[in-house]
């Protein structure tokens, strides 16, 4: 036995242990993105730096040796500096998108692709579902988004973009019930939204889940604001929206109509709720004495919560921000309960975080015939019944099946990503020439390999020679141009015959990933 000290806490190791192995005896996390426990060390990653004070000299913690009498650091502000740079050297070379843009350029940030995904298989309600994670109204919205994220779609320059605000729509046209809401316990809040437009109903359905109590007050008779009294009958069916303002109530809401809120009822609701959230829709100068800060045509708030000036006052939609998007202040209402909520745990109010999000942009014209490859072959459907009737299940089915499947199926468990966001990494930092044309090689029904996700950590490579695959794989090349290939161009299934989901799963990043992740 040697003892070392990590982090200033004494610890007694096996002779011959690695650094990184006597972290892990003292519950001390470093990250790592080469590293297998199965197998030996590679050290190409270069995320598991520590110091060694004595020498002042970082080094790889899954490969140093610990030594007797050694004093390691495993985090100050160097490391977390050479750690981002490891990664951002990883990023330079890595072509894929985490979220597909179209996910990215949706107000509301909906899973677009799963809801395709769900569509096509066939799983109508499971889809639905999907698509009130982030938005409520989801048939009225179907019907008036102007479909920003149509605009984004990967497959619009090659044929025409997927018909993705028609597919929502078919959600809830489709589906009988709307998801089942059972909020969850209640946390003993209360919260008072002035307004029932799409901001207002869309917090409320958000907070209701969570356990809040949630009260709407509006001065008109009936839910929907602009979208009842302002939108023609030939755009929303208002029978579309009564059905949908009735779920979000039957989770508990409760709606308060022909209410206007002046200055002191106002400063009531202050007093009796513990939160309050004007979505009244455009600023009015009647508010103008309610102590909120404004410029004379909006409020002023904080732009990741939602906060105004006054102590638990939040404000969204068109009061804080002018737009004529429906979508948009969908989309801060489902924020502002993320910052409400935040406030009530006694959390930093920040409201919605986002991931690391990498970017692949435009697709060079090479690579078409790599995406329509996960797409079907068909043009863009049209509606039988005209855009007013909506699609039919076989022409939903046909339309949701060209996505081209732009989102990476580990967006949700890749360490790259993960780590990127942790340490603050820029992608472009040391990207300096254009990306190597993508490339997309599958073994049907079982896995997909994208050579550009892949950071060269050599787990894939090990693992196959360690399971004896008679092909397996192997570095390809030299320096900057090494990649990881299949010996003497075999197929990806002889080259994985044994070991296709392992490899898969133990893939650090999306560059080896199962072709039935994020099916739903």
């Amino acid at each position: 036995m040697i003892s070392i000290t990590l982090d200033n806490i004494p610890v007694s190791i096996s002779d011959g242990s690695t650094l990184l192995n006597a972290a892990a005896q003292l519950g001390l996390e470093i990250p790592t993105m080469c590293h297998n426990g199965e197998l030996d060390h590679f050290t190409s990653c270069m995320l598991c730096m520590v110091k060694d004070t004595r020498s002042g000299k970082l080094i790889p913690s899954c490969s140093a040796r610990a030594q007797e009498g050694m004093e390691i650091v495993t985090d100050d502000n160097e490391i977390k500096e050479a750690r981002k740079i490891a990664l951002e050297l990883l990023l330079s070379e890595h072509a894929g998108d985490c979220e597909a843009p179209c996910r990215v350029s949706c107000p509301a940030f909906m899973n677009i692709p799963l809801m395709n995904r769900l569509i096509a298989a066939g799983q109508h309600q499971q889809a639905l579902e999907v698509v009130m994670r982030d938005i409520a109204l989801p048939g009225v919205l179907g019907r008036i988004c102007p479909a920003p994220c149509e605009g984004s779609c990967k497959r619009k320059p090659i044929d025409d973009a997927v018909s993705i605000c028609l597919l929502k729509r078919f959600t809830s046209d489709q589906s009988e019930t709307y998801p089942v809401i059972i909020p969850e316990s209640a946390i003993g809040k209360k919260v008072a939204i002035i307004g029932a437009g799409p901001a207002g109903l869309s917090a409320a359905y958000y907070l209701q889940k969570k356990g809040v109590a949630v009260t709407i007050f509006d001065a008109n008779p009936l839910p929907g604001g602009a979208l009842q009294y302002e939108i023609g009958d030939d755009v929303l069916d208002r029978k579309v929206l009564a059905r949908e303002a009735e779920h979000i109530f039957s989770t508990g809401v409760s709606f308060i109509p022909e209410r206007k809120i002046d200055k002191q009822q106002f400063e009531k609701l202050r007093l009796e709720f513990e939160a309050v959230v004007v979505a009244i829709g455009n600023y009015n100068p009647a508010m103008n004495d309610w102590g909120l800060e404004n410029n004379g045509k909006q409020l002023t708030v904080d732009k990741g919560s939602y906060m105004t000036n006054l102590e638990k006052v939040f404000a969204i939609g068109n009061v804080n921000r002018p737009v004529k998007l429906a979508i948009r202040s969908a989309a801060q209402g489902k924020e502002v309960a993320v910052a409400i909520l935040q406030m009530f745990q006694g959390q930093r109010v920040i409201g919605e975080i986002r991931t690391f999000n990498s970017t692949l942009g435009r697709l060079m014209e090479v690579e078409h015939s790599e995406y329509i490859r996960e797409g079907s072959n068909d043009k863009r459907q049209k509606p039988q019944q005209g855009e007013f009737g909506g699609y039919d299940i076989l022409h939903a089915q046909k339309e949701a099946a060209r996505c081209l499947h732009c989102d990476c199926r580990k967006a949700g468990n890749c360490k790259l990503r993960d780590y990127a966001h942790e340490y603050g990494s820029d992608k472009k930092r040391f990207t300096y020439t254009q990306r190597k044309p993508l490339k997309k090689v599958i073994q049907q029904g079982v896995i997909i390999y994208e050579p550009g996700k892949c950071i060269k950590c050599g787990i894939c490579v090990r693992l196959t020679a360690k399971h004896q695959e008679e092909f397996g794989f192997t570095f390809i090349g030299r320096g900057f141009d090494v990649e990881i290939g299949i010996p003497f161009n075999h197929e990806l299934g002889n080259a994985l015959a044994k070991t296709a989901r392992l490899v898969a799963d133990e893939c650090p990043t999306g560059a080896l990933s199962r072709l039935d992740e994020q099916i739903g």
